[in-house]
């Protein structure tokens, strides 16, 4: 069996890659039920996603790059493991 894009792509996140895009966890995060907030004002860089179920993960986007902070990329990783969505 052949893994698909976005599996290879959520492999790719739960090694905690250095060099994972905004665009690369959004496209994991959609694929696992979550939605992107863009309602109501902003913090800033800070983005919220919310799963259908209510559950929420929030973190700031990375400026000027595109790349995600490691530290981003660990603490949102560990979280999806935790309820067992990775």
């Amino acid at each position: 069996m052949t893994m698909s894009t976005i599996e290879k792509l959520i492999e790719r996140f739960k090694q905690c890659p250095k060099d994972f895009s905004y665009a690369d966890i959004k496209r994991v995060l959609e694929s696992l039920g979550y939605a992107e907030d863009t309602g109501g004002k902003t913090t800033g860089s800070a983005v919220r996603f919310i799963h259908y179920d209510g559950d929420s993960i929030r973190f700031h986007k990375p400026h000027p790059g595109a790349e995600l902070k490691l530290h981003t990329i660990k603490r949102v990783a560990d979280y999806l493991k935790g309820k067992g969505r990775i």
